[in-house]
């Protein structure tokens, strides 16, 4: 018989977590997971999934403009209710959280819908002052938005009070040019807000390809965002009509409705008592693990955002089926973290997947890059001079493709495709040996010149 009242206790029950203890339990282990607040996480309850769905509810905004050059007779009045697509959105929500619990519970694992915190190497301690041990135990707990100190802060919102909000403002100052801070400023936009976008540092979207987000960038602004650069908070104070005077530094002061914190996310490790077993974090609060997901702690793993390797969804149920396979399927699996496709669900949205030209140049010194900057079809027709961009970048002495890059419409379905060929090591020739799929947008990748 066990010395512990589980094999493993998964504290959070996020994507990562979810596919730990589900898989863990169809190897055979007893499972138990706790969480504090709504099973499925950041990504179906507050995140990824709800956010897309407010995304393609606001694309309508333009497909409704343009619709007219396409014959249709669509009303200029054409009436938007922002709460029936919130309440909407929110029910698909509720669908997906029973189809998480479902999920865990048909595969043999516990849900216990409580905080747990570690109280060592072995044991657990849950809201209600009871204490489980367990064999093994693994972190999931997941992130959330980082706010920014300064005088009045506590006036604003963070994407997870997003999704919840009234009515839409009609102005809103989002702090951040990271993708949740561009996704949320083309939602609100493309819904009737006047958007403020204000960034500490002169760029946005770090990390993605320079061309890419200085496309997105003039595209944003051409629509009518605003953009304020080396702007850092000095204080926001709320008047007596409720509206919010942001003060920053090298800008004037403006006046919204509303101000949204998207300034980055911060590992969930504060008060989870970690240091009664020797855990060790990072200098931005997220535990540290080996290859194995394994923490300082030998009994002890983590996965996914409390991680802060890569803030992924997909990445995180990688290292939570890694994890189980290692642990209690007999197998041998490490997550590769090389060649990770990422989207930006902005208006356009972008994506990309390996290099960026900037870092192959760096990385290889010899390097080609092919292009094509052209009005998508659609665009044309609609009177819309909004053009996509995409990149190719090619191992000077290989011809191997190490990056591409895109920003137009639909880019992120066209980059998981991509994706699987920069992956397996293609070279651009053999782009150019497949035959072009006319008409579509995808077709330019076997065509860039």
């Amino acid at each position: 018989m066990s010395d512990f009242d589980y094999d493993l206790f998964v504290i959070g029950a996020g994507s990562g977590g979810t596919r730990a203890a589900r898989v863990s339990a169809a190897h055979g282990a007893k499972v138990a997971v706790a969480e504090e607040y709504r099973v499925g996480g950041t990504c179906v309850i507050r995140g990824c999934v709800p956010k897309k769905l407010l995304v393609y509810g606001a694309h309508f905004a333009e497909d409704l403009r343009d619709a007219r050059h396409f014959g249709w007779d669509v009303p200029d009045d054409c009436a938007f209710s922002w709460p029936r697509l919130r309440d909407n959105v929110m029910k698909e929500v509720d669908r997906i959280n029973t189809a998480y619990t479902t999920t865990i519970e048909s595969s043999g694992a516990e849900i216990i819908h409580q905080r747990a915190t570690v109280s060592g190497p072995n044991e657990v301690t849950l809201a209600d002052g009871t204490r489980k041990t367990a064999r093994t135990i693994l972190i999931a707990v997941g992130a959330h938005p980082s706010i920014p100190e300064c005088p009045g802060h506590e006036h604003g919102i963070t994407s997870n009070e997003a999704f919840h909000l009234d009515s839409v403002p009609k102005r809103i100052l989002i702090a951040g040019a990271g993708y949740i801070a561009n996704e949320f400023a083309g939602i609100f936009h493309q819904l009737g807000a006047h958007v403020i976008l204000m960034n500490r540092t002169k760029e946005i979207l770090r990390g993605y390809d320079l061309q890419i987000r200085d496309r997105l960038l003039q595209i944003s602004m051409m629509k009518g965002l605003e953009f304020r650069f080396d702007a850092a908070f000095q204080g926001i104070d709320k008047g007596e009509d409720g509206c919010l005077t942001v003060h920053m530094s090298n800008h004037e002061p403006v006046t919204v409705d509303l101000v949204m914190f998207a300034t980055g996310r911060k590992p969930n490790t504060y008060g989870l008592g970690l240091e009664t077993a020797g855990v060790e974090l990072d200098d931005h609060g997220a535990i540290k693990v080996d290859d194995d997901n394994r923490s300082t702690c030998a009994s002890i793993y983590a996965v996914g955002d409390v991680t802060n390797r890569i803030q992924l969804t997909p990445i995180a149920i990688r290292e939570g089926q890694a994890f189980a396979d290692n642990m209690y399927g007999g197998k041998s699996t490490k997550v590769d973290y090389d060649c990770v496709p990422s989207a930006v669900f902005s208006h356009p949205p972008l994506a990309g997947v390996g290099m960026t030209e900037a870092e192959a140049r760096q990385k290889l010194g010899s390097v080609k890059v092919y292009s094509s900057d052209f009005r998508p079809m659609k665009n044309v027709l609609a009177g819309r001079d909004e053009r996509a961009l995409y990149k190719m970048v090619c191992d000077g002495e290989t011809d191997r493709v190490v990056g591409i890059h895109m920003i137009g419409p639909d880019v992120p379905e066209i980059i998981q495709s991509a994706a699987v060929a920069v992956k397996a090591g293609l070279t651009k020739a053999q782009f150019d040996a497949t035959v072009a799929l006319h008409p579509t947008m995808a077709e330019e990748l076997v065509l860039l010149k």
